[in-house]
C-alpha cells in the first residue's frame, strides 16, 4: 500500500513539473537594454547591411544582438520573441514582443560585465529599439532580464534582392526573408550560366565576381532550417544596380 502511494505521489510531482515547464519550452535567458530614441534613427544602417528599416519592412520592431548571438552576422534576419521577467521594471500584463535581428551590439572589453558591458561574450543580450523596450519594461529600468526564443518571421511580400556593385563585382543584399529568416546560403544564376555559389561579404550581403550584366537573374536562398527556395527570373536582362527585385518567400 505504501509503495503504491509513493508511486502515485511521484506521478503527481511529475505532472506538476511538466505543467510548469511546458509553457517555457524552447525559451532561454538573456538581458535586454535599448538604444536610440522613439523615432529609431540610430537603429538604421546597422551591421547586418540593411538600410532604411522602414522602407525595407522592418520598422522599429528590431534588435541588435550581442556577440554570443550575432554569430559574425550569420544570425541577421532571425526573429525572436522576448518577454520581460523577474524585475520590478517589467510592465505588468505586457506579454511579449517580436523583433528581427538587424544590428550588432559590440562588446566593450574596457569594462567588466557588471559595469555596463552587457554585450561582452559570453553574455546573451538584446539591445532593442526604444519603442520595443518600452513595450515590455519601464524606461527607468534601463536593463531587464528576459526570456527569449526563436520564432518564425512574419513578412509581407517576397524576399527582396537589392543589387549593388559594378559589372565586375555584384553585391546582393537579401532581406524581408520569411520563415526562420536567417539566410545561410545564396546562389545566383544568369540566363547564360549554371548556378553560381555566392559568398557572404558582411551581414546579409552576398557577393560574386562573375559578370552577369545583360542576363536575367535567378536566386536560390537557403535558410538555417535547411529549406531552400528558388526564385526564377527575378530580375530581367535589363536589371540595374541599386534597384530592388522581389522573389518568392518562405511561409
Amino acid at each position: 500500500m505504501a509503495s503504491c502511494e509513493i508511486v502515485v505521489a511521484w506521478a503527481i510531482v511529475a505532472l506538476v513539473f511538466a505543467g510548469s515547464t511546458n509553457g517555457d519550452h524552447g525559451w532561454d535567458y538573456a538581458h535586454a537594454t535599448f538604444y536610440g530614441d522613439m523615432q529609431g534613427g540610430a537603429t538604421m544602417m546597422g551591421a547586418c547591411g540593411y538600410g532604411n528599416l522602414f522602407d525595407q519592412g522592418y520598422g522599429l520592431e528590431t534588435t541588435a544582438l550581442s556577440t554570443a548571438l550575432f554569430n559574425d552576422g550569420a544570425t541577421c534576419g532571425a526573429c525572436y520573441q522576448i518577454r520581460c521577467i523577474d524585475s520590478q521594471w517589467c510592465k505588468q500584463g505586457a506579454g511579449s514582443i517580436r523583433v528581427t535581428a538587424t544590428n550588432f551590439c559590440p562588446p566593450d572589453y574596457t569594462k567588466p560585465d557588471t559595469e555596463g558591458a552587457w554585450c561582452n561574450p559570453p553574455q546573451k543580450h538584446f539591445d532593442l529599439s526604444m519603442p520595443m523596450f518600452l513595450e515590455i519594461a519601464e524606461y527607468r529600468g534601463g536593463i531587464v532580464p528576459v526570456r527569449y526564443r526563436r520564432v518564425k518571421c512574419r513578412k509581407q511580400g517576397g524576399i527582396k534582392f537589392e543589387l549593388k556593385g559594378n559589372p565586375y563585382w555584384l553585391l546582393v543584399l537579401v532581406y524581408n526573408v520569411g520563415g526562420v529568416g536567417q539566410v545561410t546560403n545564396v546562389k545566383i544564376k544568369g540566363s547564360n550560366t549554371d548556378w553560381i555559389q555566392m559568398s557572404r561579404n558582411w551581414g546579409q550581403n552576398w557577393q560574386t565576381g562573375v559578370r552577369l550584366d545583360g542576363q536575367s537573374l535567378s536566386f536560390q536562398v537557403t535558410t538555417s532550417d535547411g529549406r531552400m527556395l528558388q526564385s526564377d527570373n527575378v530580375a530581367q536582362s535589363n536589371w540595374g544596380f541599386y534597384q530592388v527585385y522581389e522573389g518568392k518567400n518562405f511561409h
